[in-house]
């Protein structure tokens, strides 16, 4: 927001000796968006605003605990994935699935054999089936 758009605002909340009451929490919130993308020295903000460094304390701290409180944050939205890709690391049914190349994939009942399988194959070249212990399942995926 431009700074002289938020003075104004912030003009309107002056009593006559010229001290700033009652300022709104959206606001507050707005005068903290503006700090937070203000890249010059704090005093420049103050300046621009014409406000006392520690009345925009005031605010500013009031806003973050709004900000913390989730105020003015939308509700959360559920993103769905129509299809994962082919090498992502896949769970199900308690195991985890490796998409290996030529279309191998690894199942592994539980993180630790997976973890183990990493550090035995980590900076080798050979090929799946001299990595893979024996209690695995290495299938061929279609």
């Amino acid at each position: 927001m431009d700074l002289t758009l938020l003075k104004k605002r912030i003009s309107s909340y002056r009593t006559e000796g010229g001290r700033l009451t009652q300022v709104p929490d959206e606001l507050a919130m707005e005068i903290l968006l503006a700090w937070e993308s203000w890249s010059g020295p704090a005093t420049g903000f103050y300046t621009a605003l014409a406000v006392d460094f520690r009345k925009v304390a005031g605010i500013l701290g009031r806003a973050k605990k709004l900000k913390r409180e989730g105020f003015g944050v939308s509700e959360f939205k559920e993103v769905k994935l129509l299809e994962a890709p082919k090498d992502w690391i896949q769970t199900s049914k308690g195991s985890i699935e490796l998409v290996w190349d030529h279309g191998r994939v690894i199942r592994f009942s539980n993180p630790e054999q997976l973890l183990a399988f990493l550090k035995a194959s980590e900076g080798l070249s050979n090929t799946v089936e001299q990595h893979v212990p024996s209690d695995l399942s290495l299938n061929q995926v279609a």
